[in-house]
This record gives C-alpha cells, structure tokens and sequence, in this order.
C-alpha cells in the first residue's frame, strides 16, 4: 500500500508542479547538451580496430554483442554498423583499453 501512495504523492506533487508552471511560479529547468554524431566506418577501419585488440573475429563479436556473421560482413563491405555499434566501436577506438576497464574482457 505504501507504493501506491508514494506514487500517488509523486503524481499529484508534478500536478502541482504543472499548475506552479503555468502561473509563472516555477521555471522550468533546461539542460542544452551537444551531441557528437555517429561516426562512419568502413571495413577496413573496423578490421583495423579488431585486429588492434588482437581479437579473433568471434571474440570481436561476443564483446559487441553482434553475431560472428556480422563482423564478416562489416568487415568484407557488405553491411555497415548501425547506431550502438558505431558509438561503441567509436569508444574502443578512442581507448584501447576501453574493453578491458569496463570489465567486458579480461585478459
């Protein structure tokens, strides 16, 4: 029962919040943020960063999360990453160590 009411004050407390807003009582706070875009890769790059971390083209693909089907097609120019992949591709490059200090391999 105490969830329900937690909820419920939370609900009503935003409500009032709402209301504040619409009165001029309340400023609503902004955050601006700039967000670097998606770099692009080509097959080579990504055999390159592969390669870099001494990886097999199976282990490359367990620690992306990706099938081993998909690295050989990155890789031989036949499909590209998307979204997650280029960002997380994009931080391996950045850091080698980037696998190793967030604990996704150990070597």
């Amino acid at each position: 029962m105490k969830a329900k009411t937690r909820v419920a004050d939370d609900i009503i407390k935003g409500l009032n919040e709402v209301i504040e807003y619409q009165h001029g009582k309340r400023k609503l706070r902004r955050r601006h943020v700039k967000i670097a875009p998606l770099p692009e890769y080509e097959a080579r790059e990504i055999k390159s960063i592969r390669e870099k971390l001494n990886l097999s083209q199976n282990i490359f693909a367990l620690t992306l999360g990706v099938s081993i089907k998909t690295i050989e097609a990155w890789e031989a120019g036949l499909s590209k990453p998307i979204g997650p992949a280029r960002r997380m591709l994009e931080l391996i490059e950045q850091d080698k160590t980037f696998m190793e200090k967030y604990h996704i391999i150990e070597c």
